[in-house]
């Protein structure tokens, strides 16, 4: 009977002790690969912060070197007897560099209230083309400057969303600019909107641009974080614009999704909530084109 015994509790134990070694090789095997995912993502904003500094000194200097420069020729004006029109011509670079000072310091502030929680929507009832259509017609002489065709057209189904009608434009003007920006000459930029089934509306921002890889996507979404981010970088910015678009579409409630292929093009998509799915104004939106390529 006792070797019976042993007999029957021999297996019971090996196994016991095959599971204990197993479940630890497991344990070992997690730690090991959590331990490398926190070094890489360590890593990675390590190195976001250096390119951040590097080039946040960049984007900060260069309009107050442009601000301090010209302002000090226009107050030796009675040593330098400047003309009239290089004075004007003076002041416009230093409203220039102003506002794009002023750009930098509000991206640094939206980001910092949206990671603190501290970001507060103004929502209102506003159809789609309220705060699409001023975007894409304020950007018109851009993307002509680019020689880049911008067209835009809206279902005529679409209704009414809840949303604050400033951050919903400063949205897709970062969007459709950064779509013209990495657009090269001859290039085109589209923007869509259309009713999603359930109860969304999907608004699109295409482009024939440069394209990005999967890891750049990742780079692009990561606040301070540049797919380039070189000095010597063919495109200025703060790496600030996409992520807080991003941020401002989840408060609404959003969706925002990055679909790019190297040296193809990209499309930003963003699904918004519809108050209801009737449209309550049927206002047909045929494409419009707003933009020429250059011969």
């Amino acid at each position: 009977m006792i070797n019976g015994s042993y007999n029957q509790s021999r297996p019971s134990s090996l196994m016991n002790e095959y599971a204990s070694l197993l479940g630890g090789a497991v344990l070992r095997h997690r730690t090991h690969v959590a331990e490398h995912s926190a070094r890489i993502e360590a890593e990675l904003a390590s190195r976001i912060k250096s390119e951040f500094i590097a080039n946040m000194s960049h984007e900060l200097r260069t309009p107050l070197n442009t601000i301090i420069g010209f302002s000090k020729l226009i107050a030796q004006q009675d040593h330098r007897s400047a003309s009239r029109d290089e004075v004007i011509a003076h002041a416009h670079l230093i409203q220039d560099a102003a506002g794009h000072l002023l750009a930098v310091i509000n991206d640094i502030l939206d980001i910092s209230k949206i990671q603190s929680g501290k970001f507060a929507l103004n929502s209102r009832e506003v159809f789609v083309d309220e705060f699409l259509e001023p975007c894409v017609h304020g950007l018109v002489l851009a993307a002509k400057d680019a020689k880049v065709t911008l067209t835009c057209s809206f279902d005529d189904t679409l209704s009414a969303i809840l949303g604050d009608t400033v951050k919903l434009r400063q949205v897709f003007i970062n969007l459709i600019t950064n779509a013209i920006k990495f657009t090269p000459e001859g290039g085109t930029v589209t923007v869509t909107a259309r009713p999603h089934v359930r109860g969304r509306v999907l608004i699109s921002v295409r482009d024939s641009g440069v394209g990005m890889t999967e890891e750049e996507i990742q780079v692009a979404v990561t606040p301070f974080g540049q797919v380039d981010g070189g000095r010597n970088r063919w495109r200025e910015g703060t790496g600030l614009g996409l992520p807080i678009a991003r941020a401002l579409v989840q408060l609404h409630g959003g969706d925002f999704e990055i679909k790019s292929e190297k040296g193809v093009g990209t499309e930003v998509i963003v699904s918004l909530p519809l108050i209801v799915e009737a449209s309550k104004d049927q206002r047909s939106k045929a494409p419009v084109l707003v933009g020429q390529t250059a011969p």
